[in-house]
């Protein structure tokens, strides 16, 4: 039977019962808390979890790229596994492999000539839904090139890599606002792509745009260890949260583990915290995929959401799972 860490206080809506246990929004029972004597006989076993009936399976983040080092510089030599091509094919494998019925496809480098290549993919590939791209925001040209990329279909979003910038305080760049307030028009979404620390610029960052549609990538990418919990991320993911404008997505946080290993239980105390603060309305599945297979297959990190999300509704494992992405980035 897997350990369980002691209860926490989380931000945000909450009560607790008579026992102790705390009770999510939705009187969901938070599981970091009390594990359903069923949940630890599946994790024992090993057994995978199945959700819910689910309208359309959607993975809301995933990256194409034919790889070079030259292009692909972020890649370093610890990364060998994804110093090779990952292209249509291979998201062909994964989708009959777990099921998976579309994608949402994200940038992985900074340059518009990777951007039309993804939105290109698109065009032949059915399981690609929306593409979010890049484009120079802090451009004074960047209105000229949203509106070249007017008629382009699937495009749903863009993003920059502002988790490598060197200020943590980028996202409040005069030039880089008024690119972001140009998206609105152009009915686009901005993927929030940042580290924890860049959290407290972020929420200036939305509150400056009130009317535009942001999506937070990874959980804003917390330290996580089995040994010490992330409590300022929680602070501040929490505060984030509170504008209804703000969706997020629940992937990438394997590759932010920093134990030699993960497990289910390293992971449930994010989880509580995400979906209690944006609840599963403003929560999207997503894999990260090829870039979880530092630490993950596909399948195995399905499973774990799944198995996160066993306790919510259908109509919650539905929006999670496909309808929250459907709905924000207005899929195809």
């Amino acid at each position: 039977i897997p350990r369980l860490t002691p209860a926490q206080p989380l931000l945000g809506k909450g009560r607790h019962d008579s026992s102790g246990g705390r009770i999510g929004a939705g009187g969901r029972q938070l599981s970091h808390v009390i594990l359903p004597a069923r949940l630890v006989a599946v994790e024992s076993s090993r057994i995978p979890i199945v959700a819910g009936p689910l309208s359309m399976l959607i993975d809301s983040h995933h990256h194409l790229w034919k790889y070079s080092p030259l292009e692909y510089g972020w890649i370093d030599e610890q990364m060998s596994i994804l110093r090779q091509d990952f292209l249509l094919d291979d998201l062909q494998r994964v989708a009959a492999e777990t099921g998976v019925e579309g994608f949402v496809t994200v940038q992985a480098r900074q340059s518009l000539v990777e951007t039309t290549w993804l939105l290109e993919m698109a065009e032949q590939e059915p399981l690609i839904r929306g593409v979010v791209g890049w484009v120079p925001l802090a451009s004074e040209n960047v209105a000229e090139t949203l509106a070249s990329m007017a008629g382009k279909r699937w495009l749903k979003g863009v993003r920059h890599v502002v988790q490598d910038e060197p200020d943590d305080r980028f996202l409040l760049g005069e030039a880089f606002n008024r690119g972001v307030a140009a998206l609105r028009g152009c009915g686009l979404v901005y993927d929030v792509l940042i580290y924890a620390r860049q959290l407290p610029a972020a929420i200036e960052f939305v509150d400056a745009h009130p009317d535009q549609p942001f999506v937070l990538d990874h959980l804003a990418k917390p330290t996580i260890s089995e040994s010490v919990f992330d409590d300022r991320w929680q602070h501040d993911v929490c505060e984030l949260a509170r504008r209804e404008h703000v969706s997020c997505k629940f992937s990438g946080i394997v590759t932010e583990v920093r134990d030699e290993s993960w497990n289910r239980e390293t992971l449930q105390r994010y989880w509580d915290v995400a979906v209690e603060a944006f609840t599963p309305r403003r929560l999207m599945f997503g894999s990260d995929w090829p870039v979880c297979l530092l630490r993950t297959g596909y399948p195995r990190w399905l499973e774990a959401v799944r198995s996160f999300a066993d306790q919510l509704s259908t109509t919650e494992r539905s929006d999670l799972f496909g309808g929250n992405a459907t709905r924000v980035y207005q899929l195809a």
